[in-house]
């Protein structure tokens, strides 16, 4: 009798996913963040960039742990921080259980993929002079831009986006909707007169060239929002002598001045939009000319204090003093 075909050990059947490519999951990835129109979406085509450059065409089944920390290792050794590559790294698993969760399934295993430790202080922040110089260095259209930053403390894709609907020029107001900022809480700022005066700028040369974008701070061609500036920003860092600056600098750079110039910490947190205190303390960066001013605050406060009581400074000195002469005696 002749066993039928079927009897016997099967072969086991070949995954759906074993000829997928990275590319494939690398645009599910964006289109999912377009479809739920998520804020960080311009991160996320960065970060995708970055990924490309080592996985293109890459199959997934050959998305290894040891591939992943061979990318780390390249992206360490171009120079870029420990964040941004946890950024790109965090891209990659969402692109893998995105893949993993399709029907049918394009993966079918998500490698571990280690992250790295990140530092928690943010040291990163502008003297009035540096921010200057590289005002001057920037091309026109991004001097707006980083002055509003400088001043505001508000996001790169905060600031981006903002469209004169938002403005309200006469009494120098501008707003943001719930759905314009990273934590859905509404924002109001009111503009000093700088900033009136940059906006007003804005606001003629839409007027006199004729290009009515919707966008406060159009890019160099007059109508789109500006995208991707940083080859303009490196420029001008190099130029004015601050290599290595981050536009998030200045969002550091403008919690630090307002808490330095007697703003209320509750009312900072309103202008820089940081909706926690811990994420705010992280911004409020101290400076060793910081601590400094605190120590002869501190001396001056405290002989004032003796100025009162009659007293004076100087106590451990003087205790030293007598016990010298007590033992010479």
């Amino acid at each position: 009798m002749t066993a039928p075909a079927w009897w016997g050990p099967r072969p086991f059947p070949k995954h759906h996913g074993d000829h997928v490519k990275f590319d494939e999951l690398a645009e599910d990835f964006l289109t999912d963040y377009r479809i739920n129109q998520r804020k960080s979406l311009e991160r996320a085509e960065i970060s995708t960039r970055h990924l490309k450059e080592k996985f293109e065409g890459m199959r997934i089944a050959d998305i290894t742990t040891a591939t992943v920390k061979t990318y780390i290792e390249e992206r360490m050794g171009s120079g870029a921080a420990h964040a941004t590559i946890n950024r790109e790294l965090a891209a990659l698993k969402r692109m893998l259980k995105l893949g993993a969760q399709s029907t049918p399934p394009k993966v079918d295993r998500v490698p571990h993929i280690p992250m790295l430790k990140e530092r928690n202080a943010r040291e990163g922040f502008f003297e009035r002079a540096d921010f200057l110089a590289l005002r001057d260095a920037l091309p026109s259209y991004l001097k707006g831009v980083v002055t509003f930053g400088f001043k505001t403390g508000w996001r790169k894709s905060e600031i981006l986006c903002l469209q004169w609907a938002q403005v309200d020029l006469d009494n120098g107001i501008v707003r943001l909707d719930p759905g314009d900022t990273k934590n859905d809480n509404p924002r109001m700022v009111y503009l000093d007169e700088e900033l009136k005066e940059v906006f007003q700028t804005q606001w003629i040369a839409r007027k006199e060239t004729g290009k009515l974008s919707a966008y406060v701070f159009p890019n160099e061609a007059g109508m789109d929002r500006i995208r991707d500036f940083r080859k303009s920003w490196d420029t001008a860092c190099t130029e004015a002598g601050i290599s290595g600056k981050l536009f998030h600098d200045l969002r550091r750079t403008a919690v630090r001045n307002m808490v330095r110039s007697g703003i209320s910490e509750r009312i900072a947190m309103k202008i820089s939009g940081h909706k926690t205190r811990s994420v705010f303390d992280r911004y409020d960066v101290t400076s060793g000319e910081d601590l400094k001013k605190a120590a002869s605050r501190q001396e001056a406060y405290l002989q004032e204090q003796d100025s009162v009581l009659g007293t004076k400074m100087g106590t451990i000195l003087k205790i030293r003093k007598k016990r010298g002469a007590n033992q010479n005696g």
